[in-house]
């Protein structure tokens, strides 16, 4: 004979199991990351073409290290973009969302004193490479960003240079970084100028 479960016995467990799932906490919906440029969106490099990697979570490793960027890392949400050539330029985009404008303001403003400084501090740290700094200015984008240019050559020839944006609209701040070898006469300052503009842009 089929034993019977009584119908207020199947009512109190569900009462129960409503109850508990009414009682655990929500889990809460992963950050989605800010809008990134795209390959398009880089100075056009004269012999070949740009390739975007993924956007991935999180400030690359080693960023810490870098002379111009040690603000960066951090425990808010972040989000980062690399792109290549089949040659020796390359770019990246790193973006932080913060808890709130402020935190934004005040972590633009320990970039853009980072970045300036950035020449100097890496002469300071190895007497055998010079470094020069170039500041190109603000641009009226959002909530405003800066554009910067850094130059090292070793003693044994070794030669890079750099442009470095920073921007934010809101609470989220984003960095364009874009390098190759060779000194300032090659780089693309008004194209770089043109990319910053767009990654602001298009952050919301």
């Amino acid at each position: 004979m089929p034993r019977r479960t009584p119908a207020g016995a199947l009512l109190a467990v569900a009462v129960t199991a409503l109850t508990v799932a009414l009682s655990a906490p929500a889990t809460a919906a992963a950050p989605r990351a800010p809008g990134f440029l795209d390959a398009a969106d880089l100075p056009p490099h004269p012999t070949s073409s740009w390739t975007a990697g993924k956007i991935t979570a999180g400030v690359p490793e080693g960023t810490g290290q870098d002379t111009c960027l040690r603000a960066l890392p951090g425990d808010e949400p972040a989000w980062h973009r690399d792109f290549r050539t089949d040659l020796d330029t390359n770019a990246r985009q790193i973006t932080v969302v913060l808890p709130d404008i402020r935190s934004a303001k005040q972590l633009t403003s320990r970039l853009n004193r980072d970045v300036a400084s950035c020449a100097a501090r890496i002469e300071r740290q190895d007497p055998d490479t010079e470094a020069t700094g170039e500041d190109y200015g603000e641009l009226p984008v959002e909530e405003g960003a800066h554009v910067y240019g850094v130059h090292t050559e070793t003693s044994w020839g070794a030669s890079d240079v750099r442009l470095l944006a920073v921007g934010r609209d809101g609470r989220t701040v984003t960095v364009v970084n874009w390098a190759q070898l060779g000194g300032f006469e090659g780089a693309p300052v008004t194209a770089f100028e043109k990319t910053t503009v767009r990654a602001v842009n298009r952050l919301h």
